[in-house]
C-alpha cells in the first residue's frame, strides 16, 4: 500500500457502497467503460497483407509496422490479429465485505470481471504488467492515492483486504484486460464511515516532489495543452544525487497514473524503452479534455516503492 501524505499534498455523483453490490448498478456507465465493439474497416484486408499490431491499454491505437509504440502510453504496439477487440462489453462487478466500509476495520474488496447481457459466463484476464488487475484507490480530493493488487479467487472473482485510513468519500478504479479483448476501466465512487480524512484544494501547477531524501521533477516537450504529443520526463536524485540504479516495479522502470480533478478522467502511462536505469524517465501521453489533473509517479529503489505526486494544469486548445 502506497500512501502520499497530506502534509506534502498541500504544498503542491457518490454511489453507495450498497448499491455497488448489484449487478444492475455494477453495470451501469459509473463502473464500466467499453472496447470498441468493432474492428476497424479494412483489418482483415491490412492483415492479408501483413499484421496488425495494437496498444495494450488503448486497442484503438492500431498499426500493421510492428516496433512502433503508442502515442497515448508509449507501450509497443503488440501484435494483436484483431486489434480493437472481441466485439464483447465488459463491466465490474464490485461487492465489498462487509457491505458498510468503516476506517480502521480491514476489509474485504471483491470484484467480479462480467461479460455484459451474459454475466455468468467466466471472464478469464491477461496478465498486463505482472498484474490481472491493478486497482487505483484514490480520496475524492485526489490528496490521498494507493496501487493495490486483488488475487484471483476459486470463485472466479478477485479479492484484496484492505483497511481504509479514514472515512470519507473515495474513487476506486480497476485496470484490466480480458483474454482476447481491449483494456477496460472499471470504477466505484464510495463513501467510507468514520472520522473523515481533511479534504486538500489543489490549483496551481507543482512539477516538483521531495519525500525521504528523494526529489522528483516532472517536465514536458511542450506547453500542456490538448490534443496534441506530449513528452513527459520525470527526473529522479537522492540526496541531490541523480539515481542511476532504478529497479524495475512491475515490469516498468516506473508507472504514472493521471486522474482528473472531477475524477471522471483517468490515464495509466507507461514509460518508453530505455537503456539505462534513470535518472530520467521517459513517457508519451496526450490530453483530450482540459482542466487540473494530480500525476502520481511510482518507482523502485533501494528495495521499496516510492510514490511521487504532482499537480498539473493543461489548457484547451483554440479550436477546442
Amino acid at each position: 500500500m502506497h500512501r502520499v501524505p497530506l502534509s506534502l499534498l498541500a504544498l503542491a455523483s457518490v454511489l453507495t457502497v450498497a448499491g455497488c453490490s448489484s449487478e444492475t448498478e455494477s453495470s451501469s456507465a459509473t463502473n464500466t467503460v467499453t472496447t470498441p465493439t468493432d474492428a476497424p474497416a479494412g483489418a482483415g484486408a491490412d492483415h492479408g497483407a501483413g499484421h496488425t499490431y495494437a496498444c495494450p491499454m488503448h486497442p484503438e491505437v492500431t498499426s500493421t509496422k510492428a516496433g512502433e509504440t503508442c502515442p497515448k502510453c508509449g507501450m509497443k504496439l503488440e501484435h494483436n490479429d484483431q486489434a480493437a477487440g472481441n466485439g464483447k462489453a465488459y463491466a465490474m462487478k464490485f461487492e465489498p465485505q462487509p457491505m458498510q466500509l468503516t476506517a480502521g476495520q480491514p476489509s474485504q474488496l471483491v470484484f467480479t470481471p462480467q461479460e455484459v447481457g451474459n454475466e455468468a459466463a467466466p471472464v478469464p484476464l491477461a496478465l498486463v504488467h505482472e498484474k490481472k488487475i491493478h486497482l487505483i484507490i484514490v480520496s475524492k480530493d485526489l490528496g490521498q492515492f494507493y496501487h493495490e493488487h486483488p488475487d484471483y479467487t476459486a470463485q472466479g472473482n478477485y479479492k484484496v483486504t484492505y483497511t481504509f485510513p479514514k472515512g470519507g468519500d473515495y474513487v476506486l478504479f480497476q485496470d484490466y484486460t480480458p483474454t482476447g479483448a481491449g483494456h477496460q476501466l472499471g470504477r466505484q465512487p464510495i463513501t467510507v464511515q468514520g472520522p473523515k480524512y481533511a479534504p486538500v484544494t489543489f490549483k496551481n501547477d507543482d512539477m516538483q516532489w521531495e519525500q525521504d531524501g528523494y526529489q522528483a521533477t516532472l517536465s514536458f516537450d511542450k506547453p500542456l495543452t490538448t490534443g496534441q504529443l506530449l513528452g513527459m520526463s520525470i527526473t529522479i536524485q537522492k540526496d541531490g544525487q541523480p539515481v542511476t540504479d532504478l529497479d524495475n516495479y512491475l515490469g516498468a522502470l516506473g508507472h504514472v497514473v493521471v486522474i482528473s480533478q472531477d475524477t471522471e478522467r483517468y490515464l495509466h502511462v507507461h514509460p518508453n524503452d530505455q537503456a539505462d536505469k534513470g535518472p530520467r524517465i521517459g513517457f508519451n501521453t496526450n490530453f483530450e479534455a482540459p482542466g487540473l489533473y494530480r500525476v502520481f509517479l511510482q518507482f523502485n529503489h533501494g528495495g521499496k516503492i516510492h510514490t511521487g505526486d504532482f499537480t498539473i494544469n493543461v489548457k484547451g486548445t483554440a479550436a477546442s
